[in-house]
């Protein structure tokens, strides 16, 4: 099987990559249907074939700051993504596997969706680490140098918190959004994001919605890819916590089914130690494959 490197520079952003307005998208989408029927309509139809894998390594570069006690997401996600292509192209011979980034560099949101539209992939699956949110709380009062009462904080983030979920794109709850808001923010570290989104603003809860809109023709697929996923986990001793669908900007313009997997929590130490070994680095990566072989003996049938 054959492995592309799809890393550029993307100083200059290709106009194929562009942002399609929201009319157009859903014309091309339902014209796709249309084309999808009438081929299965025909007599003699091509077999389907799983035949393009785009694996996304979350985040990258400068959007990195999400962090256990001595590792990165950015680094644990590139990792996992490299040894679950290896993985592939031992396993799946047929299959050819594309990666969004191969080192510590920043890819575009945008970008990292196109380079799998570009590829004509099959499938999208975009590898993270997940994380309990740092809150800030009351500890006490004191006096200032005026002798006003002032609250004193301090930092706190729940390290008990533990499992994997994986996600489609899809609406979600507005009261579930913190998934959302987290993974969305990287579109800040991109230059001119508001003309890359079309005014899209990750910490607004209206462009949220907004997004949800636009969720991809292929939700069926990605949820069956996604049942798999946290099926296999599960079989592992892993907590799950399901299968979910939310407003995530990297999958909503997928022109294939698209995952988003969340590995374990990093702010877990336990967790943190699991997916920083090798053990728990292949046992995770034996997992995704196992959904994908059998999301592709699934859909090969169908």
């Amino acid at each position: 099987m054959n492995i592309i490197f799809a890393q550029t520079q993307y100083t200059i952003r290709p106009k194929l990559m562009k942002i399609i307005p929201l009319k157009r998208f859903i014309y091309c989408l339902m014209l796709l249907a249309l084309v999808t029927n009438s081929v299965r309509a025909n007599n003699n139809p091509v077999p389907y074939r799983i035949k393009t894998i785009v694996i996304d390594a979350g985040h990258g570069g400068h959007d990195g700051s999400t962090r256990g006690e001595f590792s990165k997401e950015k680094d644990v996600a590139l990792k996992v993504a490299l040894e679950l292509g290896r993985t592939i192209e031992e396993k799946l011979k047929d299959v050819k596997v594309v990666y969004t980034r191969t080192s510590d560099v920043f890819i575009p949101l945008y970008e990292r969706i196109g380079i799998a539209n570009r590829a004509k992939a099959d499938l999208f699956i975009s590898i993270h680490c997940n994380s309990m949110p740092i809150r800030r709380v009351i500890t006490g009062y004191k006096k200032d140098s005026k002798g006003r009462k002032v609250p004193t904080y301090r930092s706190i983030q729940s390290t008990s918190t533990r499992g994997t979920e994986t996600f489609v794109s899809g609406f979600g709850r507005v009261d579930e959004q913190d998934v959302a808001v987290r993974e969305n923010a990287s579109i800040l570290f991109e230059k001119d994001y508001k003309e890359n989104y079309d005014g899209y603003d990750p910490k607004d809860p209206e462009s949220i919605i907004m997004l949800s809109l636009m969720k991809n023709a292929f939700r069926e697929q990605s949820i069956k890819l996604a049942t798999f996923m946290q099926d296999s986990y599960t079989q592992t001793g892993r907590v799950d916590r399901g299968v979910k669908e939310q407003s995530l900007a990297v999958l909503a313009r997928a022109g294939m089914p698209a995952v988003l997997t969340e590995i374990g929590f990093i702010s877990n130490p336990t967790e943190e130690e699991y997916m920083n070994s090798d053990s728990g680095q292949n046992e995770i990566v034996n997992c995704l494959l196992k959904a994908i072989q059998s999301y592709k003996r699934q859909v090969e049938l169908e």
